[in-house]
């Protein structure tokens, strides 16, 4: 698909050009090429070449270092800056929000719960008072029918 290679430095291009292949990497897929013209080793990884102006930002949203020749090339990197700072806030804004959420949500399920629990205690107390009311009642007949009994035995002692 895309693969291209300059000439080995040996077929005339002078001592500073450098081999580069790409490998065939899906479109789909951030591809970072880096590439120096001085004799620095090609040991070091593309990542340590570029310098985390954000650590907390992913690799790939990092804004890359400018052309310091270039006034149009720093303007940009002035605007990648303050547009990876606006969202490494609104990141921020975003995990408080989120974290409110946590906690709004917990004093929802709260409240659900202890208006579940006042309900069922409504419903106790109904059912208690009811109780009461029928156990009161039964006392007063009971109390009724006492008396009338000790009128009664009363009746048969002074009687006999």
């Amino acid at each position: 698909m895309w693969e291209s290679l300059l000439e080995d430095p040996g077929e005339g291009q002078g001592a500073g050009a450098h081999m580069i292949s790409t490998a065939r990497v899906p479109a789909d897929k951030p591809v970072r090429i880096a590439f120096s013209l001085d004799n620095a080793s090609d040991d070091a990884p593309p990542e340590d070449a570029i310098p985390l102006v954000f650590p907390e930002l992913e690799q790939h949203l990092q804004p890359l270092p400018p052309c310091h020749d270039s006034l149009e090339s720093m303007e940009v990197f002035k605007q990648h800056c303050q547009i990876a700072e606006e969202y490494h806030e609104v990141k921020k804004e975003i995990a408080l929000l989120e974290e409110r959420k946590k906690e709004l949500l917990a004093k929802l399920d709260q409240a659900e719960k202890e208006k579940l629990d006042a309900a069922q205690l409504a419903r106790e107390f109904e059912a208690l008072t009811e109780e009461n009311r029928t156990l009161k009642l039964a006392q007063s007949q009971c109390v009724e029918q006492l008396e009338k009994l000790r009128i009664q035995y009363q009746k048969r002692q002074g009687s006999s």
